[in-house]
């Protein structure tokens, strides 16, 4: 940020036609292309009112999305400069606010089912886990969308005592792609609607072609009979917290000292000790195997004087592991792209996230709703761009892939009837997008 000449006497002009704010969007704007979202869509999305290029509308708010934008009035950033140009399907802001809040219910419906096929195309396409057949991790959790203002259809106080959405969320812990979203009220609870959307989500990978072995992580709050029941008739394994009722506290305390053994999490993290078998059994639980306990050491209080103590989670599971393998698992948690992860709670298997981007912009429940399913989109889009890139991007979060890839900026020249995009020299991450455009020009086209 510093130059040997007076940066105050540099003049400033906005007339540059060629230059295209967010070349970098091309990537993910020929994988659309290649796997035909926008005819996807438009076959499956039916509008009673502004239902017409609804697959131009929805990848204008998918692009914006992927370059950072987290409202309506963002979705001019692509009719800026040459960027009208290059993408030149793009929909001005009011046409996709009219558009949003067209949306029913059952509109909102075919964007998941949109979405659970754009899944399945991006995972054929090679986006994907590597091996279909290998296991695969599903993460559940729930997140809560703070909104501001009384205007909010649905929005309302929830356990944290802010005012929001509160709207679960399943993830992919070895592509960091999110399975299934559904928005909720901020008064529902985490577990409300579980078991469906467990069964919703399991359905979703089979069609996107996993076969191998489904394990489901999740906190207490998943912790339910229905759950787990539900999880045990698809045959997916599962590793959920506990609650900590009277009998489970009373089985935690009558592990005998000498029972426990220290849990190396490595260099940032604290000794934890777990027993060296299952000690305890869920009251409620249909799983007949014991329950291991994973204690953590944390400190109470300010200044010199602390006060010392344990918090215990006891994970309910039917993973075939030793009881060390079972304590240490849960706390491997993938950083999935477009989330932010706490570990302040150490008893949750996926942690408390955070998606970024996802922002309410409309009054309408609906019309968030379907806010809610493009961010889906858009942030598997972005993963699989990621995931083409080669291994430099593979695991790359919203934030990262957006700085280094979908925020670059570029010239656009033609030249003998064809468009040239002229990227910055020495560009650092150059490889990594060529290795991307390779692999998305090499997928087949779908009629």
């Amino acid at each position: 940020m510093q130059a040997n000449h007076e940066l105050s006497r540099v003049s400033v002009s906005f007339d540059e036609s060629n230059l295209v704010p967010n070349a970098g969007l091309l990537p993910a704007a020929v994988l659309a292309q290649r796997i035909d979202l926008s005819g996807l869509i438009d076959s499956r999305l039916h509008l009673a009112k502004h239902g017409a290029n609804s697959g131009a509308k929805a990848l204008t708010v998918i692009g914006a999305m992927l370059a950072g934008g987290d409202s309506i009035d963002d979705v001019a950033v692509l009719r800026a400069g040459a960027a009208a140009s290059l993408f030149d399907g793009t929909r001005a802001p009011s046409t996709v606010g009219s558009w949003l809040r067209a949306h029913k219910w059952s509109n909102v419906r075919q964007l998941d089912a949109i979405s659970r096929e754009l899944l399945a195309r991006l995972w054929a396409a090679g986006a994907g886990p590597t091996d279909l057949a290998a296991p695969l991790t599903i993460d559940l959790d729930s997140t809560i969308v703070e909104v501001h203002g009384r205007a909010k259809q649905g929005a309302a106080f929830g356990y944290t005592g802010v005012r929001g959405y509160h709207p679960p969320l399943a993830t992919c812990a070895q592509t960091g792609q999110v399975l299934m979203s559904r928005l909720r009220g901020g008064s529902a609870g985490a577990a409300r609607g579980a078991a469906s959307f467990l069964t919703e989500t399991i359905s979703r990978v089979r069609n996107a072609g996993g076969t191998g072995q489904l394990t489901v992580r999740a906190d207490s709050a998943f912790y339910s009979k229905k759950v787990l029941a539900t999880a045990a008739k698809f045959d997916v394994r599962f590793s959920v917290t506990a609650r900590q009722d009277k009998r489970v506290r009373a089985a935690i305390d009558a592990i005998a000292d000498d029972a426990w053994q220290s849990i190396p999490y490595g260099c940032r993290r604290r000794r934890s000790p777990a027993p060296t078998s299952p000690r305890s059994r869920s009251p409620s639980s249909p799983a007949t195997a014991g329950t291991p306990v994973r204690s953590a050491s944390w400190s109470a209080g300010s200044g010199r004087h602390l006060a010392r103590s344990w918090r215990c989670s006891p994970p309910g599971t039917s993973t075939p592991s030793s009881p060390t393998g079972i304590c240490h698992w849960p706390r491997w948690r993938p950083t999935t792209a477009g989330t932010r992860s706490s570990s302040s709670q150490p008893s949750s298997c996926t942690s408390r996230t955070e998606q970024e981007g996802l922002q309410i912009t409309s009054g309408r429940f609906m019309a968030n709703a379907a806010w809610l399913a493009l961010t889906v989109m858009a942030h598997n889009l972005g993963r699989a761009v990621g995931q083409l890139a080669g291994p430099d991007l593979q695991r790359a979060t919203a934030s990262t892939l957006r700085r280094k890839v979908f925020t670059m900026p570029g010239r656009l020249v033609h030249s003998g009837r064809r468009r040239h995009l002229r990227l910055p020299e020495n560009w650092p991450w150059r490889d990594a997008i060529t290795t991307a455009l390779t692999a998305v020009t090499a997928t087949p086209m779908r009629c």
